[in-house]
């Protein structure tokens, strides 16, 4: 660390990443969202919470545990950490379960979509679920009463449990006076109760409540004097071996062991009794500081299902009709277009992710087409370009996929993925050992002619058609001879053996992205201290690495302008006199994931505009196969710098400032000021 950047003057990453938690709760709160979309938000601001257990905090118990502490850039040690988090995040479960039951669930109930408690069942709704209870959920619940001959079990991770004090003696004369009863998976967390018996179509029961009601079925002969429900959180973070012999194989056997890695958070109901929330604590080898009591069911974010389960459209989003670029129709040669346009660009989910599917599946069929080679990170599950590329292989052209085996929690996909590519004849390559794929990129070889021919996609999101109705990503197709080179030679890279390639015009990480970027960065100082005008504009997920950070102190030090719209991480702390008063950093969130990523530096009015699949993180500089492409035509120039900035810095409806102390300020229009909301204007602006 520089001695002239003293920690104080970095945000801890963790600290952080619970700050942008909080910024998804507060859209649950805003009733200018749809109260449905409300809930949503809510779901998402927990299972965000679960993965940040599962990844983040786990990682830092690891490093406690094994006695490998190193400082974070803002000076905090492993433990600081985690008792900071424990800190912060207390707060932020409490206040998602005041905004459930305080807020949300009246707000639901005045729309007649309803949570019945079990103190609230008529005589009918009892007799209804009883039967349900027998029927459905009785032979799938194994109690294990907790004696000498069966000890405590390994809890699967996140699963709903419930932890039962009995009184009696059972048919062996067994008093051990607890049990634990595990609800499979399989189990769906809510119950739409039948229209006949219910106040609404839309009311709902909680799986939990249905259990609590009836535990004493499952333990016949005795009493239960109390049950409560808990979880656990585990160590989700996979671990395979660079020397692993089949990268496939190994992350299988992995896989199997996710559900049961070591305890990171213990929630449990608050109204538990104290010996037995000791008593899973100590089972859990966890501190008091890991346990979060919940007043409601202890995993929120499955609720999401009701969001889909109720069919209200005027309590969601309304739909849009995704435009497409300019002169495009949909059964047109898709060659033929590119061909004309030169460059096309497209900025999902406000454009129609069509082209890109078309491309591939056109080349999948188009006989003039030789070969295909594409990265993939995510695709889904039902993936119309990973069935154009099974038909690819299958008609005999040269069909390389470069999949990420290791993309967090799509590991199992991808592995199925790859397996049938291969079964149809396609090459598959797991990228390059050590650093995971994450670049977006798409080649398609084919015969004009004499001539082979090349034609790109590039992107700074995955090839997934979900993702890109909800994530916002800008997406390129070309027939630009360099960039086909360019990203012809990154196949070669992560296909075969060799040294680093130079490229004529993107830049890649782990090689020139982040070399690049500082040498961006100084040039935009060294114009400030000769009295030019000097601008730096950066949009991103998360912005955490050290010499980035370093570099743009200096820039503002030297009187460079900086506007940064980072959704996520930050580790900047900005408008601290002398050292960052030119830094503006915000925040947007709002109906879409901000997921562009986009760097774009004045250059002494050259202006140099970049599109990437790398956020400014130390893992995708240096960890991560990444591509990133310039912009270059001035009319496509012009347009992302207005869609990107223009639009979003002057957002009052979604936008967070980020203050030097860490914490955000949310953006309101004044009594005077039109309201802009940068998502609505967007897809009023590209609407087809």
């Amino acid at each position: 660390m520089s001695s002239e950047f003293t920690p104080d003057l970095f945000i801890n990453r963790e600290l952080s990443n619970l700050q942008f938690n909080r910024r998804v709760l507060e859209l649950s709160q805003d009733t200018s969202v749809p109260l449905l979309e409300r809930l949503r938000f809510m779901c998402i601001s927990c299972s965000n919470l679960d993965e940040f257990f599962e990844v983040r905090a786990a990682r830092l118990k690891q490093q406690q545990m094994h006695n490998i502490d190193p400082q974070d850039p803002a000076g905090m040690s492993a433990a600081q950490q985690l008792e900071a988090i424990s800190k912060e995040a207390h707060s932020l479960v409490k206040e998602q379960y005041i905004v459930f039951n305080q807020q949300l669930i009246p707000e639901l109930e005045a729309e007649n979509i309803h949570f019945l408690r079990r103190s609230a069942w008529t005589e009918q709704q009892s007799n209804w679920l009883n039967n349900h209870f027998k029927r459905e959920l009785a032979p799938l619940l194994s109690p294990l009463g907790l004696d000498h001959a069966h000890p405590f079990p390994r809890i699967l991770n996140k699963s709903l449990n419930f932890i039962v004090q009995l009184e009696g003696k059972d048919a062996f004369g067994r008093d051990s006076g607890m049990a634990i009863v595990q609800a499979p998976r399989a189990l769906p967390r809510i119950i739409r109760l039948p229209e006949e018996i219910s106040p609404s179509p839309d009311t709902f029961v909680f799986l939990s409540s249905v259990i609590h009601a009836h535990v004493d079925d499952l333990f016949p002969g005795m009493t239960s004097l109390g049950s409560y429900q808990f979880r656990v959180t585990r160590n989700s973070d996979l671990f395979v071996s660079e020397e692993a012999d089949d990268l496939m194989l190994a992350l299988k056997g992995e896989l199997l062991s996710r559900n049961y890695g070591d305890e990171v958070r213990l929630e449990v109901a608050d109204d538990i009794q104290p010996r037995l929330k000791n008593y899973l604590v100590e089972k859990c080898r966890l501190d008091e500081q890991d346990v979060y009591p919940v007043n409601g069911p202890v995993n929120l974010s499955r609720l999401a299902a009701v969001v889909d389960m109720v069919d209200r459209p005027e309590l969601k989003f309304p739909a849009i009709r995704p435009g497409f670029p300019e002169d495009f129709v949909t059964d047109q040669d898709i060659f033929d277009y590119i061909s004309d346009k030169r460059y096309v660009l497209m900025h999902h989910p406000y454009q129609s992710f069509d082209p890109v599917v078309n491309l591939v599946q056109q080349a999948a069929v188009d006989k003039k087409v030789v070969a295909i080679k594409m990265t993939l990170y995510r695709t889904g599950s039902k993936s119309q370009i990973a069935d154009a590329l099974v038909a690819a292989a299958r008609a005999g052209k040269e069909v390389t996929a470069v999949i990420e085996l290791r993309a967090r929690f799509d590991e199992e996909a991808n592995i199925a993925l790859a397996t049938r590519l291969q079964d149809a004849g396609a090459y598959v390559a797991y990228g390059v050992v050590g650093h995971k794929t994450h670049a977006k990129m798409t080649l398609v070889v084919r015969r004009q002619g004499r001539r082979l021919k090349r034609f790109v996609h590039l992107g700074t999101g995955n090839y997934h058609a979900g993702t890109a109705k909800a994530y916002t990503d800008y997406g390129m197709l070309s027939d630009d001879s360099a960039l086909g080179s360019d990203v012809h030679r990154l196949f070669l890279q992560l296909t075969g053996l060799g040294k680093s390639l130079n490229l004529k015009k993107m830049l890649s990480a782990p090689f020139t992205l982040h070399s690049s970027m500082v040498k961006f960065i100084r040039h935009e100082a060294e114009h400030a201290r000769a009295g030019r005008k000097a601008l730096i504009r950066a949009k991103m997920n998360s912005l955490i690495e050290p010499k980035i950070i370093e570099e743009l102190y200096k820039a503002s030090q030297a009187g460079v302008k900086i506007e940064l719209i980072v959704r996520g991480v930050c580790g900047i702390r900005p408008g601290i006199k002398g050292v960052s008063e030119n830094i503006h950093i915000r925040s947007i969130m709002g109906r879409f994931l901000e997921h562009t990523r986009v760097f774009y530096f004045y250059n002494d009015g050259e202006e140099n505009l970049y599109c990437a699949s790398a956020d400014w993180m130390g893992r995708n500089f240096f960890k991560r196969i990444e591509s990133c492409f310039p912009v270059e035509q001035y009319a496509l120039k012009r347009r992302i710098i207005k869609e990107t900035f223009t639009t979003h810095l002057r957002d009052n409806c979604q936008s967070w400032v980020l203050k030097s102390n860490g914490t955000y300020k949310r953006v309101k229009p004044s009594k005077r000021a039109k309201p802009r909301n940068a998502h609505e204007i967007l897809i009023e602006m590209m609407q087809g």
